[in-house]
Order: C-alpha cells, then structure tokens, then sequence
C-alpha cells in the first residue's frame, strides 16, 4: 500500500466536532488563534493547510 495523503493534525475552536483519532487536535479559543496555530503547524510539518469549516483546519501531508 502506498501512502499518498496524511491528516498531520486538526485545528479548531468547536470541540464537539472532533473527536478522538489518529492525528493530534489542538483546541483554540477564538479564530485569531486557530488560524496562527494553522499557519505554524503548516510550516513546521511541512505541509499544507485546508480549511474544512470556518472553525475548523486540517494539516495534510501530501507524498509524492
């Protein structure tokens, strides 16, 4: 099996969306601080960022 994609992490300010998984979740209390937090993972991961809902981002890994 090759691996093409990986969730690397999730962002968000609603915890009831989220639940427990393989990839860490960082719980923020406003927007400003999701969205820094995003922005930090992104570039420390080294992979790109996709906003999934306006509360919430995924970290994913794309392989080549």
């Amino acid at each position: 099996m090759i691996l093409e994609k990986s969730i690397l992490a999730v962002i968000t300010t609603n915890k009831t969306k989220v639940q427990g998984g393989g990839a860490p979740i960082f719980l923020c209390e406003h927007q400003n601080e999701m969205d820094l937090i995003a922005k930090n993972l992104e570039a420390i991961l080294d992979g790109i960022a996709h906003s999934i809902s306006e509360d919430m981002y995924i970290i994913v890994k794309h392989f080549e």
